[in-house]
């Protein structure tokens, strides 16, 4: 005599959904040669509808093997009420394939006695209706035995020769997803959302209890724990407090439908698309877990719970599909979308497609952000498009950095933008003087900081940050105030400096490199020269000392120095790169102190002796 698993297993590919021969009816072997299982339910009169339908669909034999099974028997009492429920006259009033399966749903393996079950799931000998799988069964032995939330064990531990029988009140129907979420003590929360979220236009106990339209599911099911989580982050002290629309969206982020994904037809890098519209993304290379567009994985937990309607898999994390990470924890560019007075900001982004980069939820920005009078300052009546892209790229990564820094962060010095000197990547530097609040290239304050985000903090500022010269960190750098003087003094018989190191990239002279002196530096050669300020100095000495600190046609960083002579508009100077020193033709040696200042039309080093041309 076959054994009830082997039989199932026969009966689900041979027989499909349509019901075995009545020629197979197999008579009850004598009770009295073994207690069996079989023989238990003839035995008790309570039981008498169940073994009634045993026989009417011609597996009474299968309880009388030697294998080992465990029987939820159900009570007359529990067969009537489901009669009821479900609209019955009569057990012969229902259909033989679909009282089969309902009551291999009863049936577990093995020999598990009251004091051996433990909460969790087990599986019986039904299949999905949507997937050849066995039904999962959730036992819940946390007081008593309760079977999937509706059926407790009267009367347990009736003990056969192949098994035993534990008698239950209630008839034990094929779970649906909400059925197998509402058994779990774990899943509570979930089950709360699922109400909660519940609109004209979407009733989601409706939906996944459905074994048609949209079935089958596969649904990720957050624990009472993730959903805790949830409620922390949004700062709200329950889901009642969470807006129903955006807990549907969530919601929906968790269901895949027309599909029964189970554990094995997941792969590491395999996407599905959501019932909300977004995807998610699955990893399986140490553990299973599944991504959300925050890019932090949710852990597969347990795998596989089927239901007649599909599949669920509970989760250590709620899922967050971008629509909601966007009102609830916004990116950069989500932050500057809510903020009216950026709007300028926003137009210019989205013009350059760096939006979606500031959206990026896996890196990390510190954006400077001109609010709208610092573009209509800047544009002078011309719009963001009549400029090039590449133009307002470039103008716009001048005003982010690629690390999250709050004001208090900040410190007076030099800091890399994502913008780009010329073709080459190098990144062009960003002078913050924190000396009065935060001063950026010596012309855009940040009048409203740390507006945090998802990847970063925006500070607003009055102005917009023009791609810089050598002029500006010049002009904006107060340890570079007396170059500035010796720039611009009126009594030199020389070109305007300021006019030439304004020249943009890619007109003669420029590029140009700039060996610039500090204001030390200035107050060494005064002392040096015995003068007391730089009008002191000899006009023509002054010109020639300052072409012998700058390049033109070069872009020289520390890279591309290297030992011996280099030539300057003034005279040669004499490079040490191990020392790091460059030494004039008095032989006078100064040390660079600080490299790479780099401007969009040069590179400024800044060095701690100013440097003289020969002596005429």
């Amino acid at each position: 005599m076959k054994s009830l698993s082997k039989f199932f297993l026969s009966f689900f590919i041979l027989c499909g959904i349509v019901s075995c021969s009545e020629d197979d009816d197999i008579v009850l072997e004598n009770p009295d040669t073994e207690n069996t299982i079989a023989q238990i339910v003839t035995d008790d009169p309570e039981l008498s509808n169940l073994l009634a339908a045993l026989e009417t669909v011609n597996l009474v034999s299968d309880f009388t093997t030697d294998e080992d099974l465990t029987l939820f028997a159900p009570t007359n009492a529990a067969f009537t009420q489901f009669l009821e429920l479900n609209g019955y006259a009569s057990l012969g009033a229902v259909p033989e394939d679909e009282l089969r399966e309902l009551l291999l749903n009863h049936v577990i393996e093995g020999e598990n006695l009251a004091a051996d079950l433990s909460t969790g799931y087990s599986t019986t000998f039904t299949s999905s209706s949507v997937a050849q799988a066995r039904l999962s069964l959730f036992i819940n032995a946390q007081d008593g035995v309760v079977l999937n939330g509706i059926a407790e064990v009267d009367n347990a531990d009736n003990i056969a020769s192949n098994g035993v029988v534990h008698i239950v009140n209630n008839v034990i129907s094929k779970p649906t997803i909400v059925t197998q979420a509402d058994a779990n003590p774990e899943l509570s929360s979930l089950v709360e959302a699922l109400q909660l979220a519940e609109s004209e236009d979407l009733n989601f106990i409706q939906l996944l209890s459905n074994v048609g339209n949209n079935a089958p599911f596969t649904v990720f099911a957050p624990t009472n724990a993730a959903f805790d989580d949830l409620i922390e982050t949004l700062g709200v002290e329950s889901l009642q407090e969470v807006d129903p629309e955006i807990l549907a969206t969530v919601l929906k982020y968790h269901v895949i439908t027309d599909n029964n994904v189970r554990l094995g037809d997941l792969s590491t890098g395999l996407t599905a698309e959501t019932f909300q519209g977004e995807s998610l993304e699955f990893d399986l290379s140490e553990s299973p877990q599944v991504e959300d567009a925050s890019g932090t994985n949710a852990s597969l937990i347990e795998t596989d719970i089927q239901a007649d309607n599909g599949v669920m898999h509970t989760i250590d994390k709620v899922l967050l599909p971008e629509e909601v990470l966007s009102i609830i924890d916004p990116t950069i560019t989500g932050v500057a979308s809510t903020n009216n007075d950026l709007s300028s900001l926003v137009s210019a982004l989205e013009y350059t497609g760096l939006d979606e980069v500031l959206a990026d939820r896996s890196a990390n920005f510190t954006v400077f952000a001109p609010n709208n009078e610092a573009f209509d300052s800047y544009l002078n009546g011309s719009e963001i498009t009549d400029f090039s892209v590449e133009v307002i790229t470039q103008l716009l990564l001048n005003h982010v950095l690629n690390e999250v820094s709050f004001s208090g962060d900040f410190e007076t010095s030099y800091a890399s933008t994502l913008a780009t000197y010329g073709a080459t990547e190098n990144k062009l530097s960003l002078f913050v003087n924190t000396s009065n609040g935060i001063l950026l290239n010596g012309v855009s304050s940040v009048t409203t900081p740390d507006n945090e985000a998802d990847n970063g903090v925006i500070h607003i500022v009055n102005e917009v940050i023009d791609l810089p010269t050598i002029v500006t960190f010049i002009s904006a750098d107060p340890n570079f105030s007396s170059l500035l003087s010796a720039l611009t003094n009126q009594d030199q018989a020389s070109q305007n400096y300021v006019d030439v190191l304004s020249t943009p990239f890619g007109a003669t002279p420029s590029p140009f490199t700039v060996f610039a002196p500090s204001n030390q530096a200035f107050d060494n050669l005064l002392d040096e020269l015995q003068v007391n300020s730089i009008e002191d100095i000899d006009p023509a000495t002054l010109t020639a000392s300052l072409n012998t600190h700058v390049i033109t046609g070069f872009n020289l960083r520390s890279t591309g120095l290297e030992d011996g002579i280099i030539t300057t508009l003034g005279s040669d100077l004499t490079v040490n790169t191990t020392e790091g020193t460059l030494t004039d033709p008095r032989g006078r040696m100064s040390t660079i102190a600080s490299f790479d200042i780099q401007a969009s039309n040069g590179v400024i080093h800044s060095i701690d002796t100013v440097l003289l041309p020969e002596v005429d």
